[in-house]
């Protein structure tokens, strides 16, 4: 008999961004496992703990945080060996997950609640994947309200202007992208981008125009919007306050041509 796995997104951890699919699905739920990557994170464990007691009447799922292991130095890779450093990582990843639910009752329904929604920048699914080549599982995919939507919805924008595309890319990738295409792209929608490459065009292209957020839906969440090359500095020193203060920071941001 298949392991059912049920991978939830859950937006941001604020109740009200549950969907009822979500909350269905966390009500069903006899263990999370929970990938434990250091203390400065803690609190995102807490969260998702948090976010089941609030929509159970009983004590909850039993959360099992399983040891993370080293990414590597990400920032100082090359494309090839970026994508090989990942790669090693998420095989990693599967050799612990299997062995904890290996050691867990085959009758028992497991969590991976996912922040956002599954489909964006998540390895979730991959390793998901990758588990059922060695354990035969039943996986169901529960979408969120993700950072994406919170973006735009907080700004009280489109993502898109009429008959324009949207691109959603990562910091890795976007002055590469940027400088091969320019404003062919559309409107960029920029996810894990933890050194602000944007403020990089700053100099150049000082009138793109940048809807930026972080924590967004969360009592943390902080918006900027403006001309980049009036808000590149702040937003520098912004988000290296706020990852000082807090460990971490989760922040997307949308760039458009004027």
């Amino acid at each position: 008999m298949p392991r059912e796995i049920l991978v939830v997104g859950i937006a941001t951890g604020t109740l009200e961004h549950l969907t009822l699919e979500a909350v269905d699905a966390l009500r069903r739920i006899d263990v999370v496992l929970v990938a434990d990557k250091r203390q400065d994170t803690a609190d995102l464990t807490a969260w998702r703990s948090d976010v089941c007691a609030r929509v159970r009447d009983d004590d909850g799922p039993r959360v099992i945080a399983v040891p993370d292991p080293d990414r590597g130095p990400d920032a100082t890779r090359d494309a090839t060996a970026y994508a090989t450093g990942v790669r090693d990582w998420h095989r990693a990843r599967v050799d612990a997950y299997e062995a904890v639910l290996r050691d867990l009752p085959e009758d028992d329904v497991i969590g991976f609640l996912v922040w956002g929604d599954p489909a964006y920048y998540d390895s979730t699914l991959r390793i998901v994947d990758a588990l059922a080549e060695r354990i035969s599982l039943d996986c169901h995919v529960i979408p969120g309200i993700g950072a994406v939507s919170l973006l735009a919805a907080r700004h009280r924008i489109h993502l898109n202007r009429i008959g324009h595309p949207v691109h959603i890319t990562t910091g890795r990738r976007l002055l590469q992208e940027y400088a091969a295409h320019g404003a062919d792209l559309g409107d960029i929608v920029v996810m894990l981008d933890g050194y602000l490459r944007c403020t990089e065009l700053a100099a150049t292209h000082p009138d793109l125009w940048i809807y930026w957020g972080a924590y967004l839906g969360s009592e943390r969440e902080e918006l900027r919007s403006g001309r980049l090359g009036d808000l590149a500095d702040e937003l520098r020193t912004l988000r290296a306050a706020l990852k000082e203060s807090h460990g971490w920071v989760m922040d997307t941001y949308l760039l458009r041509h004027p």
